[in-house]
């Protein structure tokens, strides 16, 4: 069976990532759709250039907006990346050939996390498995904001591409810290609507709990001086989440 697919991408003030993203998926797009939330940057520039389809949509949160930009595609297969994402050479050409014999209802691949210019492959950041390659009459986006991941229907059928799609995660310790932040606001939040609670035990303990798995059980150790500060990180991730969690329940009181 030969499929034609659509790459669908979600972007917000990605100039510096999107020429890249767009690039790596020229050989196995029959056509590309980016849906913007309004960029004040280059990013549509940099997109018409390479002659996608340019669609502006408010942002709500991110399922809802991969949602939309799956509607808008033409063809029923989807590969649905982010803006700083990338396919591997050899994810390319598992992609071509699964065009023709296309068996499964979705794929996932691999996803290698650049961190401050480094590939990190340990530190529970790789293999970091995605569903990015689907049939939008089976599956969908959902699950918690930030945290979206596409959802199959019952009795979907799940395959594996070999190779690697290279995502660009931060380009500095500063721009983590940032999005951490940003990311932790709306974990507490979703947390807080679902009426989950945070004790003093879980914002103790948590942290070092998850840091202690990153860098010793996920074999952060092996990836140097980042793989220590990613580990880092996801403890401190953890530390934010639940004091901002506990803050939103004691404002709620008050």
């Amino acid at each position: 069976m030969n499929v034609l697919i659509s790459v669908v991408i979600i972007t917000k003030n990605e100039a510096r990532n999107i020429g890249r993203c767009l690039d790596s998926v020229q050989s196995v797009a029959d056509e590309v759709v980016v849906v913007d939330s309004y960029s004040t940057d280059d990013t549509k520039a940099i997109c018409l250039a390479r002659k996608v389809r340019f669609v502006e949509h408010p942002f709500y949160y991110y399922s809802a907006q991969k949602n939309y930009a799956t509607q808008c595609a033409t063809f029923d297969y989807i590969l649905s990346l982010d803006a700083d994402e990338a396919l591997s050479e050899t994810l390319i050409l598992a992609i071509q050939n699964l065009k023709s014999n296309w068996s499964a209802d979705a794929y996932t691949m691999n996803r290698l996390n650049n961190y401050c210019g480094q590939w990190i492959r340990h530190s529970g950041w790789y293999p970091d498995k995605k569903i990015r390659l689907f049939d939008r009459r089976k599956a969908q986006w959902g699950d918690t904001n930030p945290h979206e991941r596409v959802l199959l229907q019952a009795g979907a059928t799940l395959g594996h591409l070999s190779g690697d799609l290279l995502h660009y995660s931060y380009a500095s310790i500063s721009e983590h810290v940032q999005k951490m932040n940003y990311y932790t606001d709306l974990m507490a939040k979703a947390a807080f609507e679902a009426g989950k609670k945070a004790s003093i035990f879980k914002i103790i303990w948590s942290p070092w709990f998850n840091f202690l798995k990153k860098y010793i059980l996920k074999l952060g150790f092996l990836d140097g001086y980042y793989g220590f500060v990613v580990c880092v990180m996801a403890g401190y991730y953890n530390f934010l989440k639940y004091v901002k969690l506990r803050a939103l329940h004691r404002a709620s009181k008050s």
